[in-house]
């Protein structure tokens, strides 16, 4: 026996002390709810742990993210739908002044309404914000560049058309009269009484008529039989109007006009609608020309190389949404919402007034075109939206499931550290009770010295 070294009480000490730390541990764990509370409880949980919460933290941020950009899209989506509602009100409008029984004034009452629905159109545009930024202004200017024609493609007559059209004999008689006259009349009398008709034909002139027989002089009334008038088909074959000019039509009733003849030809020269020629003789005809002909009467240039020219327009605004936790760009759904302005549409200072329905006709295509652009930018914004929903409900979804693994990595089986709980408690009260058992085993020694 021994009393330097109790070593039964330094092992029951030791044992007591080792089920103390884990009585300690386990009741850090229990009033905490982690399993891990610092690095040393598990080193690599913990690390595997934190890089989840960043992601779970970011995922849900960016769901909030998603439904702030549903809510910004459905705000300007909103204000459009009002420009499309003033459109159609301007398109009613226009329509309405379009129809014949309406008067000059009546039209610039209309003119009026469409003046302050395209005033409202520009404030709308100008007004319309979510969280302090601009959505239907676009976003300043920028320099752009688009291709043109550097030269356009010209057609014009060989031989000039002049305004008017001169009258020719291409088979003249000689034994025409006037009325009441035996003297048959000259070639220059004939043209005199004849004209040229707006569909540049041949034509007699009122109160004209002309008589293939003399009158009989022996009779004081000039007398002449009506079956005797000269017939308009053969004034028609003896005389014929003398122009250079090209016919739209195989009837001849519309002469191309110099400034309009570009239009029967392609940029690069080609015919693009069939022109006539008046053919020469007592029964004139309408012929079609050729492509391979049309060179005779017309110069054709086409329209040369393109150039690059540079001009100003407005900026569409583009949102980028974040809706990841990530900043790759698979991570951001963008927007571009262009300018909806009255201008920029198409409807800025649009007329239907007059006293004819050309302005009015004019602006139903027009206020068409701005019906048009208006739905398509509405049809984007409500893609996106549909877009950001499926994006929160799967945010959402990765966020649960990315949350179960860290609870399971990080939280505290109560029922499990409870068990180990009550061992160590046990323990710890057995522990205690030994190691008092082991401080009163040397009181042995007192015996063998008495």
């Amino acid at each position: 026996m021994v009393v330097q070294h109790n070593l039964t009480a330094m092992n029951a000490n030791r044992m007591l002390g080792v089920t103390t730390s884990a009585q300690a541990k386990s009741t850090e764990k229990l009033s905490s709810g982690y399993k891990i509370n610092r690095a040393a409880d598990d080193a690599a949980g913990l690390s595997i742990s934190e890089k989840m919460r960043k992601q779970i933290r970011g995922l849900s941020q960016a769901s909030s993210n998603a439904q702030d950009g549903i809510s910004c899209v459905q705000t300007a989506e909103g204000a459009l739908t009002e420009v499309h509602s003033m459109l159609q009100r301007m398109n009613e409008l226009a329509v309405q002044a379009g129809n014949g029984t309406m008067s000059e004034d009546d039209r610039q009452n209309i003119q009026d309404e469409i003046d302050q629905l395209t005033s409202e159109i520009d404030r709308v545009s100008e007004t319309t914000k979510f969280n302090e930024t601009y959505l239907l202004k676009g976003n300043g200017t920028e320099t752009r560049q688009k291709e043109v024609a550097a030269t356009a493609m010209t057609a014009t007559y060989k031989t000039p058309v002049t305004s008017t059209v001169a009258l020719t004999a291409t088979n003249a008689p000689t034994t025409w009269y006037a009325k009441g006259s035996a003297t048959a009349l000259t070639a220059d009398q004939i043209l005199e009484r004849l004209e040229v008709d707006a569909n540049g034909n041949v034509a007699i002139k009122d109160g004209m008529e002309m008589y293939s027989g003399a009158a009989n002089t022996t009779d004081q009334y000039g007398a002449q039989t009506k079956d005797k008038i000269v017939a308009l088909t053969t004034v028609k074959q003896s005389y014929g109007v003398a122009s250079t000019a090209l016919y739209a039509d195989a009837q001849g009733t519309t002469a191309v006009k110099d400034e309009d003849l570009k239009n029967y030809f392609n940029e690069d020269g080609t015919v693009k609608q069939s022109l006539y020629k008046k053919t020469t003789g007592a029964n004139a005809t309408f012929k079609e020309i050729g492509a391979e002909q049309i060179a005779n009467y017309v110069t054709v240039t086409a329209a040369k190389d393109k150039t690059t020219v540079e001009y100003e327009a407005v900026k569409d605004l583009v949102l980028s949404f974040q809706v990841g936790a990530d900043t790759t760009a698979n991570n951001k759904i963008s927007v571009s919402m262009q300018s909806m302005s009255a201008e920029s549409i198409g409807v800025k200072g649009i007329s239907v007034t007059g006293d004819d329905s050309t302005n009015a006709d004019a602006a139903v295509d027009t206020i068409g075109e701005a019906i048009k652009k208006v739905s398509s930018q509405r049809s984007a914004l409500g893609a996106v939206q549909n877009r950001l929903e499926h994006t929160i409900a799967n945010l959402d979804n990765i966020v649960e499931n990315t949350t179960a693994a860290e609870s399971a990595i990080r939280d505290t089986d109560m029922a499990e550290e409870m068990v180990a709980y009550s061992k160590n408690s046990i323990l710890t009260q057995a522990g205690q009770s030994m190691l008092a058992q082991a401080n009163q085993s040397n009181q042995g020694v007192l015996s063998l010295l008495q």
